[in-house]
């Protein structure tokens, strides 16, 4: 699929607005080593990426995206306070809709700065949307931070806490595990069984398989523990469900938030942040009083954010993909810098659907 002329020149306007707001051009290879985001994302990757292999270099895919590889250049050179620009196609695979394209442009915005974060957000958002000026568009935002403070506030054990971490960005994966561990859904009969047998090994069979003897055991033994603890409370679950449910303009749900915030202290500090994010965005022109907040925003598209996130869509166009995204994204650098983190935010912006969006306007 050939990338339009159009769609380029656009890419280097939008990347010359990224430079001349402080941000340092820089480049990634095209073929990443496939090991590094097998590591982080897992085997689902594959679905969604161009895989080869190379006799050398091993197992490499197409660049899916430039988050991975500018944060472990930015990691090796530990230059901070940094700023970074970077132009060029991504590939994916796409299985539902053959309209969209497998291979496209971004131009990216990332800043790696922890003095400020909220301003830091509050930056990245406004060079979006100063890219994007002059189209109609609908900006979304949201904040995993609150999320994952209310889910670490519950009043239940660290592995079940883990456990809806872990599956924070699958909706439905983290219903199910919310009402099994606040008593809505029994364990299966066979579960019980199991964990019920003095011996959970007899009658079956011959071992086969990757897990060892001594792995399932342990397995056992979680599941026996987790079986003994109460429930979550349905309060607390309550709570829960009113954060995702938030979708009103940011400076209500603020209001919102803070009310929660009397029964689940725990996210008061993230709601801080927000209360802060809001007055430097504010303060950068953004009218936060019509900015919109959605408290699942961004669970089943935005896997390695975990705090500030957001997007620009054209509200009569839902057949386009959206023309930006971005947010926060520091657990990712502590893993690409082997336990040394950095406060980092960044988006990208598409181009040819910028140039698409132009194009229906004229």
């Amino acid at each position: 699929m050939t990338i339009s002329a159009a769609g380029r020149a656009e890419a280097a306007r939008i990347a010359a607005q990224f430079a001349a707001a402080g941000a340092l051009p820089v480049e990634a290879a095209i073929l990443q080593p496939a090991d590094t985001l097998l590591d982080l994302y897992g085997e689902d990757i594959r679905a969604r990426a161009y895989v080869t292999a190379d006799p050398l270099a091993g197992e490499l895919m197409l660049r899916p995206d430039f988050t991975v590889p500018v944060v472990q250049m930015h990691m090796e050179s530990q230059a901070e306070p940094a700023r970074y620009t970077y132009c060029g196609e991504v590939f994916r695979k796409q299985e539902s809709d053959e309209r969209r394209p497998h291979e496209f442009l971004q131009v990216g915005y990332e800043v790696f700065d922890g003095k400020a974060p909220a301003q830091a957000d509050a930056e990245v958002f406004a060079v979006i949307a100063k890219a994007l000026d002059g189209l109609s568009l609908r900006a979304a935002t949201g904040d995993f931070g609150i999320l994952m403070a209310a889910v670490s506030g519950l009043a239940t054990s660290e592995a079940r806490k883990a456990a809806l971490m872990r599956h924070l960005w699958r909706p439905r994966r983290f219903r199910a595990l919310l009402d099994r561990f606040g008593g809505k859904i029994a364990p299966p009969a066979s579960r019980i069984a199991l964990l019920n047998a003095d011996d959970p090994f007899a009658g079956s069979g011959a071992e086969f398989g990757l897990r060892s003897r001594g792995e399932v055991e342990k397995r056992i033994d979680a599941l026996r523990q987790d079986t003994a603890l109460s429930p979550i409370s349905a309060e607390e679950i309550s709570l829960l469900d009113m954060i995702l449910s938030l979708r009103e303009t940011a400076q209500n749900v603020l209001a919102n938030l803070r009310d929660i915030a009397v029964d689940l202290p725990a996210i008061g500090a993230a709601v801080d942040r927000l209360e802060e994010r809001l007055e430097a965005m504010a303060a950068r022109g953004i009218d936060v009083a019509t900015l919109e907040f959605e408290g699942s925003y961004g669970r089943t598209s935005m896997e390695y954010y975990d705090g500030f996130v957001f997007g620009f869509y054209a509200a009569d166009r839902p057949d386009l993909p959206p023309v930006a995204t971005g947010g926060r994204y520091d657990a990712l650098t502590r893993v690409l810098g082997q336990g040394r983190a950095v406060p980092a935010v960044g988006a990208v912006i598409r181009p040819e659907v910028v140039v698409s969006l132009g194009e229906g306007a004229a």
